[in-house]
């Protein structure tokens, strides 16, 4: 019995990693960024009230379960948010990411890093749009929508900042913070 016990164990070890479905959205287990293959750490739903807005995943080299665990990490990151949400306006992205700094980095939320950061968001988001934010070792911040390049800068601190968004100690959701730390 232990002998068939083992055996599955290994079998399932084997087998292939699997998209997770999230609100509609397959979530891929892995992701390219800077030729480095991420893992999906987690993911979760970003709701506004009732509504579900995007489906936010991050893809880590390590596994991180806490934000100090997360902000600790050396290695490159990727939050992707597909949209579920019909339309939300450039205007309103602009202003949750605006209110995430602010909340949890105020002395970034104010840098020119930021207002870079901020500006290239032009087009309102769709359902069925991705949008890539990747934060490098080095603080390189850069997104893109739908594969297209919005912008990058070079600013450790603003990396720190972005990454606060979603993991600091007022995230834009509490229960999306869990879910792309593995807990939800």
């Amino acid at each position: 019995m232990r002998k068939l016990a083992v055996a599955l164990s290994f079998l399932l070890l084997s087998l292939p990693a699997f998209a997770l479905e999230v609100a509609g959205v397959n979530v891929s287990p892995t992701a390219v960024v800077r030729q480095k293959t991420l893992t999906l750490n987690g993911a979760g739903i970003r709701k506004k009230f009732f509504f579900k807005v995007y489906v936010g995943s991050l893809y880590t080299e390590r596994k991180a379960t806490t934000p100090a665990q997360l902000l600790a990490d050396t290695g490159e990151k990727l939050i992707r948010m597909n949209f579920v949400y019909k339309k939300v306006g450039k205007e309103k992205i602009v202003e949750a990411f605006a209110e995430g700094l602010a909340n949890n980095s105020p002395g970034v939320a104010r840098s020119a890093e930021a207002k870079a950061f901020l500006s290239w968001f032009t087009s309102d988001f769709v359902a069925g749009d991705t949008v890539d934010i990747s934060l490098s070792p080095d603080g390189t911040v850069a997104a893109a929508q739908n594969g297209k390049a919005l912008g990058s800068v070079r600013s450790p601190s603003l990396a720190r900042g972005v990454l606060l968004i979603w993991f600091g100690d007022e995230p834009a959701d509490a229960g999306l913070k869990e879910g792309m730390l593995g807990k939800g």
